[in-house]
């Protein structure tokens, strides 16, 4: 499944877990892409998008 989002091209972010004893190990933060189909026209496309750009979708 893709990780970025095809209209704002949101990605993963990366940081640090910090532990108890503030020790640092790297991790990622995945985007929330769900899959979805447009029409235009006459024909479909699948886009992949992340659920904030859903919401500005179902909006207009």
């Amino acid at each position: 499944m893709a990780i970025r989002c095809d209209l704002c091209g949101k990605g993963p972010m990366v940081g640090n877990n910090i532990s108890h004893s503030k020790r640092a190990t790297k991790r990622r933060w995945l985007p929330n892409i769900q899959k979805i189909t447009v029409n235009q026209g006459d024909s479909t496309t699948r886009l992949h998008v992340c659920s904030r750009c859903l919401r500005t979708l179902h909006k207009a």
